[in-house]
Order: structure tokens, then C-alpha cells, then sequence
């Protein structure tokens, strides 16, 4: 008899990223945190030359992304040798004399400039981007212009002697403006949504990370310790730094010699419609002002530990959900190492968190929004606020889901791989085939249709 199994073992997809690709860029991240937070500590036991202070600068937020990427990017080039996959489309092994790309690369390096001073100009137009936090996140880019403006010249130059195909969406943006040779509207229109996404979330990124990095190290750790809520409070703070770096450095990194360039940004109105209404200065959820609000008459999204403030058991328990909520939040970000972005395709992720749902972040969010304010328990007693409240985080919630679906539909149209993917999670993913049967339950059936009468 055969010992081989009488059916082929339906196997997960393998992922595009590694695993262990993002842990390192948490390990390293996470001893930045401790150095950073026991600064004064480090100064007096060894006696160094340097204030006696907590390092919670920006600047110091800012190292802490060069700190976090540098093991995910030598892991990825050192071992895994992303370099070398054909995905990125260089070939390495035999690269064009200069000469022959020079004509190529100069009209790459007119798109890539008339991009960025599109971008710029966006910035310059929007004021939201001169004030409060932004401000911070403008600083950096003005002071990265030049220098990006320069290095962009070298990498160009070298990059095209081995890109089997130099022409890409920049090429196409500067023949387009040049006016010589003949370009593809598709190829602009690719480029342009990827910068787009690149311009708007990178700038959104830097300007959250330097309030997240000070909330962690600044204050005294000890003192969270004394109550559910407080350690709740330390650790889910933690994951949202975990979040934002890791994630600001995805944006960042979006290179082909990484293998970490755009594929495709979302071709679809409706996925870029969805994705902005989750982010300022379109979002539709917060402050008070905006339409989504759902905190009328609760504190915030502490409102948990008032509610169970006389109930010391289920506070811990709930401390836990919330902890654990964002912790697969953080999960889901690290899982892409460098390759994190919104609104984009730059491979397949199957592990982590993605082998139980397609969408582990925003299940994890929306529920930790709903444990952690509980919007229908209202201080004001108000039934009104309470009916109002849940209304309005459900049209959230319900945002959140037009999302993943129009990022499904990219994705779909992009990859055989993400389709297998997709389909596998919907026979074995716990998570995503609960919904899936639920759905079919509850979807009507079609009646068959009759049998045509024999002639």
C-alpha cells in the first residue's frame, strides 16, 4: 500500500515576506526604547558626557526609524537576498555601459523631479501641512529636498544599468513632458498613484511619529504600574510606536533593490475615496466637528475603565482584550517588515496575523474602538447620545470594511497568487472562514432555473 495521503494537503500560499524580517526590526526598535527611556540612568552608572534626561526629542524619534530599518534591510539583503528575485526586475548579472542608458535615465530624472515638485506643491497648497504636527513632518522634508534632489541623480544612473526594463512610470512622466519620444498614459497614471501615496501617508507618518515616540519614553514606567488601566495604557502605547515606526519605515523604503517597490497603488475611485476618509484632513471620525463623531457624552477611549472603574476583576480582563487588541494591531504591521503601505500592492503577505484574517488591523481597530470607548454607555445618561454614538462608529466600522473590500478588488486584478491566497483563507483561515460560511448562510439563494420543456 501507498503511504503517500489520498488527498494533496491544501497548503497556505507562501508569503512574499518573511517573518522573521519585521521581528528584528521590533527587537531593535525595542532596545532603542529601553536606551532611550533609561538615558539618565545609562549617564550616571557610566558617566557620560550628556544631559540627565530622557531622550524623547524628535530627532530622537527620527533615529529611532534609521535604528528600526537598518537589521530589517541587511536581513533582507544579507540573507534573504531580496535583491536578486525577479520581482524587482533588475538583473544583476549583466549591466549596460553607461552610455547606452544615459538618454533614459535624464528623461527618469525629469518625470521623477516634476513629480516631486507635484507633491511639493500639494504641500505648499495645504495648509493643514503648515501647523500643529504636520508642521514637524514638513521640517524634514524641506531639509531632505536637496539631498534627495542630488543623491537621485547617482542612483538613477546606476539603478538603469541593470533594470531589465528602465522605462518604467518615471520614464514615461519625463517623455510625456519632454515631448520626444512616445509615452504610455497607463504608465503615467501608474506612477502618479504611487507617488501620490507615497506623498500623502509619508508626510502623515513622520508627523505622528515624534508625539508617539515622547507619550512612551517620557513618562515614569513605574508609575502605570499600580493599575489595570495604567499598564493598558503603557502597552497600548507601545504598540502604536511599534505601529507608526515600523509602518514609516515601509513607506519610506519603497525600493526596487529591496524588492519593496510599488507594484500598483489602487486604480479605484472608491478605494482611494475610503482610505482618505480615515485620514487628515479628510477624516470623518474625529475631532468633534466631523460628522463620525462617536464619543458624545464619554470621556474618550478610556470610557472602559470608568465603566468597570468598581469592578476590579473584569478591569483586568478588559485591560487584557484591549492590550491583546493592539497587539494584533502591531502584529499586522510588523508582519510587513519594510513593505507597509496603504492603498498599494508590493506582494503577497500570508503569515502573522494575515493566516487567520485578510484584514487583521482593521478587525483588531474597529474592535478595540468599540471595547475601549463603549460609545453607547454615556456619562450624560442620555439614550440619545448612546443610540447616536453606536450609530456613528458603525458607519466607521462600516468604512473600514468598504476599505478592505476595494483593496481585495486590487489585489484580485493584480496577482494569481493573491487569489489563491484568497481563496485558501476562506476554506482554512479561522477567522475569515467563519465569516465566509456565516455569509453564505445568510446570503439567499438563487431559485434554479426551470428545465426547458423537451421538444
Amino acid at each position: 500500500m501507498s503511504d503517500q495521503p489520498s488527498q494533496t494537503a491544501d497548503l497556505r500560499p507562501a508569503s512574499d515576506v518573511s517573518a522573521i524580517t519585521g521581528w528584528l526590526g521590533l527587537g531593535a526598535l525595542t532596545i532603542y526604547v529601553m536606551i532611550c527611556h533609561f538615558w539618565p540612568e545609562i549617564v550616571v552608572t557610566f558617566g557620560l558626557p550628556s544631559r540627565v534626561e530622557r531622550l524623547t526629542g524628535p530627532n530622537a524619534a527620527l533615529l529611532g526609524l534609521v535604528i528600526t530599518a537598518a537589521p530589517m534591510v541587511l536581513w533582507s539583503v544579507l540573507v534573504e537576498k531580496v535583491h536578486r528575485r525577479p520581482s524587482t526586475g533588475i538583473d544583476w548579472d549583466n549591466p549596460r555601459p553607461l552610455s547606452d542608458v544615459i538618454d533614459v535615465s535624464i528623461t527618469k530624472l525629469a518625470g521623477l523631479w516634476a513629480t516631486w515638485a507635484l507633491i511639493a506643491l500639494f504641500y505648499w497648497l495645504g495648509r493643514w501641512y503648515w501647523e500643529g504636527p504636520y508642521l514637524f513632518a514638513m521640517q524634514v522634508l524641506t531639509t531632505l529636498a536637496v539631498p534627495l534632489f542630488v543623491l537621485s541623480i547617482p542612483y538613477v544612473l546606476w539603478l538603469d544599468r541593470y533594470l531589465i526594463q528602465p522605462r518604467d512610470g518615471a520614464w514615461h512622466m519625463g517623455a510625456m513632458l519632454v515631448g520626444r519620444e512616445a509615452w504610455e498614459p497607463d504608465q503615467v497614471w501608474h506612477h502618479l498613484r504611487a507617488w501620490a501615496v507615497k506623498g500623502f501617508f509619508t508626510a502623515f507618518m513622520l508627523m505622528i511619529v515624534p508625539g508617539g515616540f515622547q507619550n512612551l519614553v517620557a513618562p515614569d514606567w513605574s508609575e502605570f504600574f499600580f493599575s489595570p488601566p495604567g499598564i493598558a495604557i503603557l502597552l497600548i502605547t507601545l504598540m502604536f510606536v511599534i505601529d507608526e515606526q515600523i509602518g514609516t519605515v515601509g513607506y519610506v523604503l519603497t525600493m526596487k533593490p529591496l524588492d519593496a517597490h510599488i507594484r500598483s497603488a489602487n486604480p479605484f475611485l472608491a478605494g482611494w475615496l475610503a482610505a482618505l476618509l480615515c485620514y487628515p484632513p479628510f477624516q470623518v471620525m474625529s475631532p468633534q466637528d466631523r460628522p463620525l463623531f462617536y464619543l458624545s457624552g464619554v470621556p474618550g477611549d478610556d470610557n472602559w475603565f470608568h465603566v468597570f472603574a468598581s469592578y476590579p476583576t473584569i478591569l483586568w480582563v478588559w485591560a487584557g482584550l484591549l492590550v491583546f487588541l493592539t497587539g494584533v494591531y502591531a502584529w499586522a504591521t510588523v508582519a510587513f517588515g519594510i513593505r507597509f503601505s496603504n492603498l498599494t500592492y508590493r506582494g503577497v503577505l500570508t503569515n502573522g496575523p494575515y493566516a487567520f484574517t485578510r484584514h487583521p488591523a482593521y478587525l483588531s481597530k474597529n474592535l478595540f474602538w468599540w471595547c475601549a470607548s463603549m460609545p453607547f454607555l454615556v456619562q450624560t445618561g442620555s439614550t440619545t447620545d448612546a443610540v447616536r454614538n453606536a450609530f456613528f462608529l458603525a458607519c466607521v466600522s462600516a468604512i473600514y470594511f468598504w476599505r478592505a473590500k476595494t483593496e481585495e478588488k486590487h489585489l484580485l486584478g493584480e496577482d494569481p497568487k493573491y487569489r489563491e491566497y484568497y481563496h485558501w483563507m476562506e476554506r482554512n483561515a479561522l477567522i475569515t472562514r467563519t465569516f465566509h460560511r456565516l455569509g453564505q448562510k445568510l446570503r439567499p439563494r438563487r431559485p434554479e432555473p426551470a428545465a426547458l420543456p423537451a421538444e
